[in-house]
């Protein structure tokens, strides 16, 4: 399902109000729709606001056209806040949460959802790629970056790269944790987004859990994962790189100096637990996955963006 094609999903009154605005429907990243609230779009990085209010009863005919009006065959990932699309594509959903016995049941009275379009950029992490590699080893590796600047996007390319290989480094058997669905973009368990031939995904599982699964079932070379943080998944970090494996990770932040302050990311720093940080730029001008530098695991800087040295 290409972005166009999800417009044609949209309520009548939104379709009517996107073509006035003329935007390019290829750069749509998100369209946020909230109960009697104006549309805000998010296109190249730029926000628009649309004259047109969005009623509840849209909303919840949105979404139940965006299920197949047969919600009920995706309860769990309501319960979980989202409903996955063909393509990679996904909807948020919030509203009222029905707990029983301290778990989250479903959400119901619906009053937001935010469509949120998948873009892959194939050959984002070609200049990446060579300082993933010292003396013929594949290296633990942190993408470090603040929200939707590009660490996933970045992060799934780098998977697609190393599980396919290139021309001097073979391709390697990658177990991929998408707790949210956010990297492979699995549409009933099948990704949508190209992430290598190599590549065995747990899809809508914790991170914590989903890497010690693929260390005992699949054998994996590498486990990637999107934004780590707490402690449970740092004891699973030391576990896989305990068993042999080699990591790929994101976490949010806009520097290497930002990492060190928070607690358990530091003591993985002082550890060398990670062998090369990728920092991806903040300003970006529209512009998604631009590195800004890469250090290795004494801090020394290996690449730096704009300038001639380090």
């Amino acid at each position: 399902m290409r972005s166009e094609e999800m417009i044609k999903l949209l309520p009548s009154g939104l379709r009517e109000v996107l073509q006035k605005m003329n935007l390019d429907v290829a750069g749509l990243q998100e369209i946020r729709l909230r109960a009697e609230q104006p549309a805000v779009i998010l296109s190249h990085g730029k926000e628009y606001v649309s004259q047109t209010v969005i009623h509840r009863r849209q909303l919840e005919e949105t979404l139940a056209y965006l299920g197949n009006y047969s919600l009920y065959a995706y309860e769990e990932e309501i319960r979980r806040g989202y409903l996955s699309l063909p393509g990679g594509h996904r909807v948020g959903i919030a509203g009222r949460v029905v707990v029983e016995d301290g778990n989250i049941r479903t959400i119901t009275a619906i009053s937001s959802l935010n469509l949120r379009f998948a873009h892959q950029i194939l050959g984002c992490a070609d200049e990446v790629i060579p300082f993933l590699w010292q003396d013929g080893a594949l290296q633990s590796t942190l993408i470090v970056s603040p929200p939707g600047k590009g660490k996933t996007t970045m992060l799934r390319d780098c998977i697609r790269q190393i599980s396919n290989g290139t021309l001097i480094h073979p391709g390697m058997t990658v177990g991929l944790v998408d707790e949210r669905s956010e990297i492979g973009g699995s549409y009933q368990g099948i990704p949508q987004n190209d992430v290598g031939i190599r590549t065995d995904v747990l899809d809508c599982c914790s991170k914590a859990e989903g890497m010690v699964m693929l260390l005992r079932s699949m054998a994996p070379q590498v486990i990637a994962v999107d934004e780590i943080g707490n402690y449970e998944d740092i004891r699973a970090i030391e576990m896989t790189l305990n068993s042999g494996c080699k990591l790929l990770a994101t976490v949010h932040g806009s520097s290497i100096d930002e990492i060190r302050k928070k607690p358990l990311l530091e003591r993985l720093m002082k550890e060398h637990v990670f062998e090369r940080y990728i920092i991806l730029q903040k300003e970006t001008a529209g512009q998604i996955g631009k590195v800004q530098e890469i250090y290795d695991e004494r801090g020394t800087c290996l690449y730096q963006r704009q300038r001639s040295v380090c």
